[in-house]
């Protein structure tokens, strides 16, 4: 049986290319060689480009995502592996065109990277199933702003964050009423969209989901710590935290934290690699928002928690490969 073609697609158009690149780097070195033939594809805004032997790079033909190699051979590929964080991997962009296109790739569907890249649209969705999220007043660029009433709404402090979820600029906490303008200002530089939400006093907690072997698994809860003396997001933008997993959470905590994950994972159809973000207050997990292309480097907090649970990095990305190949056949 020859081997199957996968490329493992990293880059991307925001400034988590960086992360994308090591993300990648892990899978092409974990990928089975017995099985499969692994190239490295990587798109950014001004170039897709295919890297062959000693780092050469052959144009991608965006007609059909095939490569033009020396010797005129084509080689197209049989899976895409999907490792870009933000856009155009995370948000949809990528996954309409591979299915304009007839390109199998790894990962969740179009609709389902749209949608979460959207904080309120997804936290939205998953409220009808009974999954928890903090107050929140969401704003479009333009509209007038009312300071009183949204404090009046939603206490002090409050985060303010831009709603698209590739990118984690643009974040402020707002302690007094009189920066609540300003920190509009910085994250409608990032977004059209803003979300201001009630700052929830409790542990951060990072988590793992995904469907291994038919069956949807957490593979870990991480505790953020950050290191300024309140939780908040700062930490986990500024890189000052530390990650703790298992998180310190009692039995009966985790379990809830288990099964909400699970649930608003299996409740928006989500397929491939997840990392949700909650918030635990009173031990209830207020969820903040799902990555779905989360960062898989060396130290990223899924590479750690598969390693914490048993599944090797190969089988992990082995997983992935033959469930888009399956989906393909079916």
């Amino acid at each position: 049986m020859s081997k199957k073609t996968v490329a493992v697609v990293m880059g991307g158009y925001s400034d988590e290319y960086v992360v994308s690149l090591k993300s990648g780097q892990l899978i092409y070195d974990s990928l089975d060689r017995d099985l499969y033939d692994v190239y490295k594809v990587v798109i950014l805004k001004d170039e897709w480009y295919f890297l062959g032997e000693n780092d050469k790079k052959y144009a991608i033909n965006k007609g059909d995502f095939s490569v033009t190699l020396d010797n005129n051979e084509q080689l197209k590929f049989d899976v895409c592996f999907n490792i870009i964080h933000g856009t155009p991997g995370e948000n949809g962009i990528l996954q309409a065109y591979w299915d304009a296109i007839g390109q199998t790739y790894t990962g969740c569907d179009f609709y389902q990277s749209a949608l979460t890249f959207n904080k309120k649209d997804t936290l939205a969705v998953l409220s009808k199933y009974g999954i928890p999220s903090a107050k929140s007043v969401y704003l479009r660029k333009g509209e007038d702003i009312n300071v009183d009433k949204i404090i009046h709404e939603l206490g002090l402090p409050v985060f303010v964050k831009p709603n698209q979820s590739g990118s984690s600029l643009g974040i402020s906490k707002v302690k007094e009423k009189s920066e609540l303008i300003a920190a509009t200002e910085i994250a409608f530089k990032e977004d059209d969209e803003i979300l201001i939400e009630s700052f929830l006093d409790g542990m951060e907690v990072s988590v793992g989901v995904i469907d291994f072997k038919g069956e949807t698994i957490v593979l870990g809860i991480t505790e953020i710590v950050p290191q300024n003396e309140f939780f908040d997001y700062e930490a986990k933008y500024e890189g000052a935290s530390e990650e703790i997993t298992p998180a310190r959470i009692n039995a009966e905590t985790t379990k809830r934290v288990e099964e909400i994950s699970k649930r608003a994972y299996d409740s928006l159809g989500m397929s491939g690699f997840s990392r949700s973000e909650f918030i635990l207050m009173d031990g209830i997990p207020y969820m903040l928002e799902m990555n779905t292309n989360p960062g898989f480097s060396p130290a990223s907090i899924l590479p750690q928690q598969a390693k914490i649970y048993g599944i090797s990095i190969t089988d992990l990305c082995g997983n992935e490969v033959e469930k888009a190949l399956n989906k393909n056949r079916n």
